[in-house]
């Protein structure tokens, strides 16, 4: 049996919304794993059905760009240590410079992007020399990359680089593209449409709810049909074009497009899936006396 710490009850409880003890509970259920404690939570109708993203430690930005002519768009993600360094005007530079340059070399992956010449240096090289000049670990995580012969792309940048999207559209007006884009930052969409969503999503999703209604109580007989309801609510929260309009809630995307249609999109939110180390400067000092 795994022991269960405050600070994984903690973690649980920002990430759910869930009271302490709920938490505590679920952790033991679950002998201490967090994913299968979100589901537990759920199950039991304690956690909302989104996980939020807690506390996101990462530094640095999510950066856009499209060309001239909207066929091309590159997306990136550049981390730093701290937000100070993050809102430094050079690597504001550097992020715009590193996201064009993906966009004109459509580099294959991250070696290859590291090995590109850029200023007739390696990337590698110019990211290397930033952390000279910065003072901090600078690093490329990832980055999408789109082009197009017909259509056009879009981008939207939210919050000074907290998140970033690229959207590839059949056609429309630039500011269509904007208003798609910023839906996507809004409200992340994990596919365009049903046929995004995979199997093992749906069977998990659908695991979920028929725990949920017996749980609640409702008789078996109803239970199967109760879900497939609810995965319609499912289906608008996950899906582009079922979506509520964030600018007009009379409208969904299906009918904001108004013919036109999203082939793709990538969403980059800065640290997700990053946890940052917890200082504790007390234990530090306390450290270094006894050392």
């Amino acid at each position: 049996m795994a022991q269960i710490t405050a600070a994984m009850v903690k973690e649980l409880r920002e990430i759910t919304g869930a009271g302490m003890m709920d938490c505590k509970k679920a952790l033991a259920e679950t002998d201490g794993d967090k994913e299968k404690a979100i589901d537990y939570l759920r199950e039991k109708g304690i956690a909302k059905a989104e996980k939020k993203a807690g506390r996101i430690a990462a530094e640095g930005a999510v950066a856009a760009y499209v060309s001239a002519d909207g066929k091309t768009a590159a997306l990136a993600e550049i981390n730093s240590e701290t937000d100070f360094v993050a809102q430094n005007e050079n690597f504001k530079s550097l992020t715009a410079k590193i996201v064009k340059h993906i966009a004109e070399v459509a580099p294959a992956d991250m070696d290859a992007l590291n090995d590109s010449l850029l200023d007739g240096k390696k990337v590698s090289e110019v990211i290397t020399e930033a952390v000279a000049s910065i003072g901090e670990k600078i690093d490329i995580r990832r980055f999408e990359r789109y082009s197009v012969a017909d259509g056009r792309m879009a981008s939207y940048i939210h919050m000074g680089g907290k998140i970033g999207v690229i959207v590839e559209l059949s056609g429309g007006s630039e500011e269509l593209g904007k208003d798609i884009a910023m839906q996507i930052a809004a409200a992340a969409p994990t596919s365009v449409d049903r046929s995004g969503v995979t199997e093992e999503e749906l069977a998990h999703e659908r695991e979920i709810l028929r725990a949920q209604a017996l749980e609640e109580g409702k008789p078996e007989k109803i239970v199967d049909k109760m879900v497939e309801g609810r995965m319609n609510k499912y289906y608008q929260e996950k899906c582009l074009v079922e979506q509520t309009f964030v600018k007009d809630p009379d409208k969904t995307i299906q009918d904001v497009l108004a013919g036109d249609e999203v082939h793709r999109f990538a969403r980059f939110q800065l640290g997700e899936g990053i946890e940052k180390k917890e200082e504790d400067f007390a234990a530090e000092v306390a450290a270094q006396i006894k050392g």
